[in-house]
């Protein structure tokens, strides 16, 4: 049984590659084409394969409905906060995690700092979106265009002088972020706190989160808080697998 089970599903990465016939499929699993043709049937009557007029096979609306609904059904939060825990016990600095949400970048969570001075962020307050670190990341996601739209028509406060001054400074600082895949906000938004992130991505690779660490200079320095992004990404890294499901869940190290 869990053989038939194991070249049932074999078949579905084939399809994603593009319709097959009945041949390339008891190809790939190296089985006769009565056997292959006995899986495809099984997986047709289910609705996870559909066979086209042309006797080819390709992915039914059955799997793509039932992954849309699990994407759909994914509690981000939920995956991301045992790990931004950790993070915070590793490290003792304030732990954000932010998303993108109708032109507005939320926290929706945050995992406080163990030391007396504290950020008065708050989960579902937006950002200041010109100067923070996970707003740069999830804007420099964007398409190009949705970029420039949006940067066109944001107000730019000058909160410090670290500030982005203008829509151009922004798309650029943006273009960097896309590069690196990495982000800062030293003293952008007050003098006194810098911020690094990194981006969280879905299985198609897109950034669906960012998550950050701040902290005051009284406590580190930014340098000091620059030696952190290896371990920030890391995190990043293992929140984007088991959200994703490219990984099992494990602790981040």
């Amino acid at each position: 049984m869990s053989q038939t089970v194991d070249r049932a599903l074999s078949i579905l990465p084939l399809l994603a590659e593009g319709p097959a016939d009945l041949g390339q499929v008891a190809d790939r699993l190296d089985v006769h084409k009565s056997t292959a043709l006995r899986l495809l049937r099984t997986l047709h009557e289910h609705g996870l394969v559909y066979r086209q007029s042309d006797q080819r096979y390709r992915l039914g609306a059955r799997l793509i409905a039932l992954a849309q609904e699990a994407m759909e059904n994914l509690d981000i939060r939920e995956i991301a906060h045992p790990h931004l825990v950790r993070l915070n016990e590793q490290c003792g600095h304030t732990v954000h995690l932010a998303v993108y949400e109708e032109s507005e970048v939320l926290y929706i969570d945050k995992v406080e700092s163990r030391y007396p001075v504290r950020m008065y962020s708050r989960i579902g307050k937006p950002v200041a979106i010109t100067v923070a670190a996970v707003a740069k990341l999830l804007l420099a996601d964007l398409p190009e265009g949705e970029r420039r739209a949006l940067a066109d028509k944001l107000d730019y406060p000058m909160y410090t002088s670290r500030s982005t001054p203008n829509a151009p400074a922004f798309l650029r600082e943006l273009d960097k972020v896309r590069e690196q895949g990495w982000a800062t906000d030293l003293g952008g938004h007050e003098e006194s706190i810098n911020c690094v992130a990194a981006p969280i991505r879905g299985a198609d690779g897109r950034v669906v989160a960012a998550m950050s660490v701040s902290a005051p200079n009284v406590v580190v320095t930014a340098d000091e808080l620059l030696t952190l992004l290896p371990l920030v990404r890391r995190t990043a890294d293992a929140i984007s697998g088991e959200y994703s499901g490219r990984t099992p869940v494990k602790d981040s190290q």
